[in-house]
């Protein structure tokens, strides 16, 4: 079967871009081809910074033809209601319709549409021009003199050429030739943009591939992933160090190149004294350049590794002293920021207001970055307040977290007081990822408490569900405290999440609370908290997405979670109780017991029959529902004592004891009785039953 090559080759595809836009290529080809009646046995996309390729393997050189039956009116219709038939079914007269019998509706008209199948060559010069015009860039341009006419081409960069050639292994390939705004597409393509700029001629995606390679271009990203990782290490290793390994910047750096030289550089030593992650950060964002440690060390070196495009003849010696200036220059910038974030703010006067209403201590460098925000009324959000107030707010409420979590109160406040601080400093201020780290070493710098500068840092975690949490109770008081004055503030002014949208990352902080609580096995009662049913809500929808991931059964998670329920650490144990209990004899029997039971009850209620406020002795005529009754009153005292204790299992092994009573009163006992009081005493039973079992789960959300 037939193969199809297409390749769109730009100016240039920015690196963040090209893995999803070989993705787009590849859904909208294959879906307009299969929607167009033909198949394939396989398909794969790759790119380069330059170009977007597509290998189709196995596509049906034509689609099938489609036959479509179109009924008419019966045979006996009127003139006007055939000739009307026969002009929408394009038949030249009722000859050409076929007639088929109803017994119910007698004799009528059928007209047998035959559209034959179309070539694939066809097909495909058909749907290209509209995926290629609609192409999903997220910022598109237009270029040259075609530019000012309406509904001109928009591509990411200047589109320059197409490839689109068809055809088997065994056969000449064939060019699909379709125009986009004067590029046609054809089988000549370019290599590497210095080294091999000459048209290559190509049929399929085999010499098509082999004939880039030879050109300079290695067409797969994966591959060119490969080369620079390995490449890298090999020559770390043989200087005798160990490469900082960065996949973000591996796949960046993947995506600049179309024939990745790995070369290394060096800068002076005495850039060492900077923190290591300003110079990694330093040397990724402006050079995108990967660091460098001594083997068996967790201290940087000074060499740092950079990918270059280009087989230079001098062995790469010019680009890496080019690169080398630049990096310097980088680095000097960066070692002012360090130092000067480091000595005393000039007008330190007008910083005692705000010294005096966070207790800080304007002799520390710290300090006064921290007044220095406050002083400077910056806006942390419009409707929110200041940076300084927001500070207040936490400060508030983890001084009333702090004896919650088991934390040190004066550490807390500490810590609270200086977590934003280094959001004036010049280093964050140049690399605002570094927020907290910095905030830490500068704390450490100027003597502060380990759990305070700890604290700094991990205020902001975790970041996500695999980030870790914070290393001690202070800083665990002082993430919580942050991330809960962030929900009850965005909630207070209607900021919240939305289908897809989370622009401040509320889902990301209900988690990382979430995560705290459960993690580290904090009692905390959100309601009283946040004062907020809503929010509540938010977290329990958090809580659920957490304990799905740790592999609970969403019918267990809903039988555990109540509106109400604020202390989420409960909650899971609840779930975890459940999870256990359910699969074995006793939680089989107590579910069994339970749901016969709780749906009749259900049942009558909705059909508004009554159902006594309590149960009666004195109606208990039978000794089924005698023996129920007892079974109840002792099964509720003894799981309602383990409820008290947390042992949530020794409590639903006691209401499994009602399993036996509760299939006899069944069996021997007619719930409905002619006598409307003895009725509504059952019903009162089956209600004591659910009441009891609800004190640990609600068994009617359990499947089975």
């Amino acid at each position: 079967m037939p193969d199809l090559l297409i390749e769109l080759r730009s100016e240039e595809i920015p690196a963040r871009m090209q893995r999803k836009a070989a993705g787009d290529l590849k859904k909208l080809v294959t879906d307009a081809l299969v929607e167009a009646g033909l198949t394939y046995e396989g398909a794969r996309e790759y790119w380069t910074p330059r170009r977007l390729t597509l290998d189709i393997r196995g596509l049906t050189a034509r689609s099938a033809d489609v036959r479509e039956e179109k009924k008419g009116p019966r045979t006996d219709a009127n003139e006007k209601a055939i000739e009307g038939f026969l002009r929408s079914a394009g038949l030249a007269s009722v000859s050409e319709a076929q007639v088929q019998s109803d017994l119910k509706k007698g004799d009528f008209y059928v007209a047998v549409v035959v559209r034959p199948g179309r070539a694939a060559e066809e097909i495909v010069a058909e749907v290209m021009p509209g995926i290629i015009r609609n192409f999903p860039w997220g910022k598109p341009m237009r270029w040259g003199a075609a530019s000012a006419e309406p509904g001109s081409l928009r591509w990411v960069r200047p589109l320059q050429s197409i490839v689109c050639t068809f055809g088997s292994e065994h056969d000449e390939t064939v060019v699909i030739p379709f125009e986009i705004d004067g590029i046609t597409a054809s089988n000549v393509t370019y290599g590497h943009r210095f080294h091999a700029p000459q048209a290559i001629t190509v049929r399929r995606f085999d010499d098509y591939a082999a004939s880039l390679e030879k050109a300079k271009v290695v067409l797969d990203a994966e591959r060119r992933k490969q080369i620079i990782a390995q490449d890298a290490a090999n020559l770390t290793f043989a200087n005798g160090l160990d490469l900082v390994e960065d996949e973000g910047l591996l796949e960046e750096v993947s995506g600049l190149v179309e024939y990745p030289q790995v070369l290394m550089g060096t800068f002076e030593e005495d850039y060492l004294a900077i923190p290591g992650e300003i110079i990694r950060l330093t040397i990724k964002t402006n050079q995108k350049c990967f660091v460098t440690r001594r083997q068996g060390s967790e201290d940087l070196s000074n060499h740092f590794i950079l990918v270059s495009n280009i087989e230079a003849k001098d062995g790469g010696k010019e680009i890496v002293h080019g690169n080398g200036k630049v990096v310097r220059a980088r680095l000097s910038d960066a070692k002012h920021f360090w130092t000067r974030d480091q000595g005393d703010l000039p007008d330190l006067d007008t910083l005692k207001p705000s010294a005096e209403k966070f207790g800080l201590d304007l002799k520390k460098p710290l300090d006064q970055r921290m007044a220095k925000l406050d002083a400077l009324n910056v806006t942390f959000h419009a409707k929110l307040g200041t940076q300084g107030e927001r500070v207040a707010r936490i400060r508030a409420l983890a001084e009333k977290l702090a004896p919650i979590v088991g934390a040190d109160a004066a550490l807390v406040d500490r810590a609270v007081v200086l977590a934003k601080a280094d959001l004036r400093t010049e280093a964050v201020g140049e690399f605002p990822e570094l927020q907290g780290v910095m905030g830490r070493k500068y704390a450490g710098l100027q003597g502060e408490d380990a759990s305070v500068a700890a604290a700094i840092e991990d205020h902001w975690k975790p970041n996500g569900p695999s980030d870790r949490l914070p290393a001690d109770k202070v800083g665990l008081t002082v993430a919580l405290a942050d991330k809960l004055d962030t929900l009850t503030g965005f909630w207070a002014i209607d900021e919240k999440p939305t289908g897809s949208k989370d622009p401040y990352a509320l889902r990301r902080a209900a988690l990382g609370v979430v995560r705290i609580l459960l993690e580290r096995k904090i009692r905390l009662p959100l309601l009283a908290m946040t004062q907020d049913a809503d929010l509540l809500s938010f977290f329990h929808d958090r809580l659920k997405v957490y304990l799905r991931d740790q592999g609970a059964r969403h019918d267990i998670i809903d039988a555990v979670l109540t509106p109400d329920a604020d202390d989420l650490l409960m909650v899971a144990r609840r779930a975890e109780a459940l999870t256990a209990f359910i699969t074995s004899e006793d939680g089989k029997n107590l579910l069994a017991g339970t749901k016969r039971a709780t749906q009749l009850l259900a049942a009558e209620e909705k059909k508004g029959t009554v159902v006594a406020d309590g149960v009666s002795e004195a109606l208990l005529k039978l000794d089924a529902e005698k023996a129920l009754f007892a079974a109840i009153t002792q099964a509720t005292k003894a799981a309602a004592e383990a409820v008290a204790t947390e042992d949530f299992r020794s409590a639903m092994q006691a209401l499994s004891t009602l399993r036996g009573p509760v299939d006899t009163f069944f069996e021997d006992v007619l719930v409905n009785d002619e006598d409307a009081a003895i009725r509504a005493n059952r019903l009162a039973l089956l209600k004591a039953i659910r009441e009891a079992t609800g004190t640990v789960a609600d068994f009617s959300k359990i499947a089975g």
